[in-house]
Order: C-alpha cells, then structure tokens, then sequence
C-alpha cells in the first residue's frame, strides 16, 4: 500500500510504501499538547518504506513519560505535526493521521496512555452538529 501526507501549508510532503500498521489513540499529556487537543492518533509504520518527498520537518526531542526520548517532527512554517521517532527504535515511525491525504488509511486499533485521558474526549452525540460551520448550518 502507498499513502501519501503532507503539513497544513504542503511546504513538507511525505510518502510510504508497505503494509501500514494499527493506528493508536494516545492521551499522555504530550500528545495532547503536541496536538492542542485531547488526544492524539498515529500510525506505526517501518521506517524503511517512509520518505520525504519534499521540505524538512523541525525535530523538538523530549523524554516522554515513558522515559524515552522521543523527537517530534513538525512543519517550521505551519507548526503541523507530522509524525515522532525515537532513536531507542528507529526502525519504526509514528505518522500523524490527520496528515495523511486518505484518511481511509486510519484504522484505529487501541488507546495508550489512557489514565491521561480528559473527560471531555468524548464526543457527545447530543451536542448539536453542523455539516459545516456553526453559522451556515
């Protein structure tokens, strides 16, 4: 499988070839801050079938609650994130779902970290809805 993503501006672009794995929710804290929201969902996925295909991410290393470093990768222009590595594993990456092009791609398979969770993570299905903004309907 080929899937392809990019940052909010598309100054970084990325593509992947083989078999992608079970996507994950995470709630630790870091997450939530790296994201600016109550969790965060990535895909894991060997490094060996990953690659830019154009511009360079920032890299900000922080050791995770985990007590591994782990190096988040970023837009310099947008400040989207883009996917984590970790030098303990670098056989591995962890690419951001909302910066995939499909997200069809994303099937989630467990949540980590969950002692962390908000409880406002939940989407309430009574809360109204809108297919676009608030003020359009």
């Amino acid at each position: 499988m080929s899937i392809t993503g990019s940052c909010l501006c598309g100054s970084v672009t990325f593509e992947y070839t083989g078999d992608v794995g079970a996507a994950a929710y995470c709630h630790c804290t870091d997450c939530r801050k790296t994201t600016g929201s109550a969790f965060n969902i990535s895909i894991g996925l060997p490094s060996e079938g990953f690659s830019l295909t154009n511009g360079a991410p920032k890299e900000f290393t922080k050791t995770a609650d985990s007590g591994q470093p782990i190096t988040r990768h970023f837009c310099s222009d947008c400040g989207a994130p883009l996917y984590t590595s970790s030098s303990l594993n670098p056989a591995m990456i962890y690419v951001k779902a909302g910066a995939l092009d499909d997200p069809t791609a994303v099937k989630p398979a467990y949540q980590s970290w969950t002692r962390s969770r908000v409880t406002w993570s939940k989407i309430d299905d009574d809360l109204p809805g809108f297919e676009t903004d608030r003020t359009h309907g």
